[in-house]
């Protein structure tokens, strides 16, 4: 055993032999051993048969390779506190239990230490379903905690906490798998949080002063309308705060102030509508040194802008919000669209150093993204142009389990990343890079959103080419494969559960959090759309 956080090393010293001798006791009533550092945190180990006997002793030089692989300590030590001694006699079923969780004792003994052939396989809990959204489902809960009195997403272990966006994407797929309760209990979370427009990058305890994202209030929107759908319009009525805000006061105050201007510098063009945010507010928020600083008119910000303002003109009334849209998309049709490239710009990208410019000032950015996939995802811009960008991206950045961050070829214009002491990290006109691996700042960042592999956004391709070709039914049959190329992951790193990110050149090694949560709601929530069966099943 360990007691560390996840920056940290166990090193075998007077001071650690102390705490963990100090913390560890057997457990009187059962076969095991209690580690207990503080009152509400703890960890039981126990067996249904045999004996537990006290043994302490250290365990050196444990080998650390994925931690090597980042730069980090390759190695650490592990404390053990005793052994266990269990006969098995021919066609005897012993269980044992590893449990961190408070409430693991029950009047008749410990919860859940039972013969093993007693649990209730997952093919009862969702008859009929097929095997792969049957393990996205039994996946999910794991990320669903709760936050004092509200539910939340932890984006993915062992590193986030509930991060903004990644939450409210993640909850498109939590809609899907029936999780609507729970689903709203986000939104109130974050809705109560909503300031002039701005919505929480990162929460931290009852602090929510990181606002520094210009997706998460647009991401929350789209949320907002995917649940009405299932459950009516009437949660728009929904109470979000102590002041009595409804979600529709919520929706309307973000619409107003991305029109006027927020606090943290988002703010629309008054010309053509589009949306200008700095750098490091998106997705791609890779900083220190900004790998990605998309600062201007990110692609899939326009997008989700113009499903907001299309919402409100539905739900809302009157013809200014429906006015805007249109005016956003052909904006986004005439400024974006690279003819010759036969893809969207990732970016009409500008370098004022945080202050805004108009779109008049801004050059577009060739590098070949997958944020272009949501507009044909979204049931936006011209059908002719969905398909073309549809192309390139499965030429390009379509790989076994997820999509490259950035296709592997030459940029017109330069991507430079620059370390803090000035020394240029990369080749501005050959971004691309494919392996994540290596120290922090000088390699990881670099690679993170220029050409690592990640599992969310096939989820958003699979939707854009089956709504890319909407009557060719094999197009659809070819998503739903696509999305099963996924399975194989499920069985490395963190069993039952997809990874963050995945290395850009093959053999497509997994890397990052070994389990993200919106890994599997976006792979579950398109399967389910595309997929009759899984979809009269689930």
């Amino acid at each position: 055993i360990e007691d560390r956080n996840f920056h940290s090393e166990t090193k075998r010293n007077g001071g650690a032999d102390h705490h963990f001798y100090s913390n560890c006791r057997s457990l009187p009533q059962c076969v095991g051993f209690e580690f207990s550092p503080t009152p509400e945190r703890s960890l039981r180990v126990l067996s249904t048969s045999g004996a537990y006997w006290p043994g302490p002793e250290w365990c050196e030089h444990i080998p650390h390779p994925l931690e090597a692989s980042r730069g980090q300590v390759g190695e650490g030590d592990a404390y053990s506190p005793g052994w266990f001694d269990v006969k098995l006699g021919p066609g005897q079923v012993v269980t044992m239990m590893a449990t961190a969780e408070p409430d693991w004792m029950d009047v008749d003994g410990p919860r859940d230490l039972v013969d093993a052939s007693v649990y209730e396989p997952i093919e009862v809990r969702w008859p009929g379903m097929d095997p792969l959204a049957r393990a996205l489902t039994a996946a999910l809960p794991a990320y669903l905690v709760k936050r004092d009195l509200y539910q939340t997403v932890i984006a993915g272990y062992p590193w986030f906490l509930d991060w903004g966006r990644d939450t409210l994407i993640a909850a498109r797929g939590l809609i899907s798998a029936g999780l609507h309760h729970e689903v709203l209990q986000l939104l109130v979370t974050f809705g109560r949080f909503e300031d002039q427009g701005t919505l929480p990058n990162t929460i931290h305890g009852a602090d929510a002063s990181n606002r520094d994202t210009v997706d998460a209030a647009l991401w929350y929107a789209l949320v907002c309308e995917e649940l009405a759908a299932v459950d009516g319009e009437v949660i728009y009525r929904q109470p979000m705060d102590n002041q009595g805000r409804s979600m529709l006061q919520v929706l309307q105050s973000i619409a107003l102030h991305y029109q006027n201007g927020t606090p943290n510098g988002i703010k629309m063009d008054p010309a053509s509508g589009l949306i200008w945010s700095p750098s490091h507010f998106t997705w791609m928020d890779t900083n220190y040194p900004a790998a990605t600083p998309r600062e201007g008119y990110a692609i899939e910000i326009q997008a989700l802008w113009i499903r907001l303002l299309r919402q409100l003109h539905r739900i809302a009334g009157g013809s200014e919000y429906g006015a805007l849209a249109d005016r956003v998309e052909a904006s986004m049709e005439q400024f974006f669209w690279l003819g010759e490239a036969g893809y969207y710009a990732d970016c009409l990208a500008t370098a004022h150093h945080g202050r805004f410019a108009p779109v008049s000032q801004a050059e577009p950015d060739d590098a070949l993204r997958p944020n272009m996939l949501f507009v044909p995802a979204l049931g936006l811009g011209k059908a002719a142009w969905g398909r073309e960008a549809v192309l390139a991206a499965w030429r390009y950045l379509l790989v076994p389990g997820g999509m490259r961050s950035l296709a592997p070829k030459p940029v017109r214009r330069p991507l430079a990343v620059v370390a803090g002491g000035g020394e240029l990290l990369n080749d501005p006109r050959n971004p691309y890079w494919g392996h994540y691996e290596g120290e922090e700042d000088k390699r990881r960042k670099p690679a993170y959103h220029n050409g690592t592999v990640w599992g969310w956004p096939l989820g958003v391709f699979c939707e854009a080419l089956a709504s890319a070709w909407p009557e060719d039914a094999m197009c659809t049959s070819s998503a739903i494969s696509i999305l099963g190329s996924v399975w194989p992951l499920f069985h490395e790193g963190a069993l039952g559960h997809l990874p963050e990110i995945l290395d850009g050149d093959a053999p497509h090694l997994p890397r990052g959090c070994d389990a993200q949560a919106w890994s599997s709601s976006e792979v579950l929530r398109v399967l389910l759309k595309l997929s009759p069966q899984s979809k009269a099943r689930a």
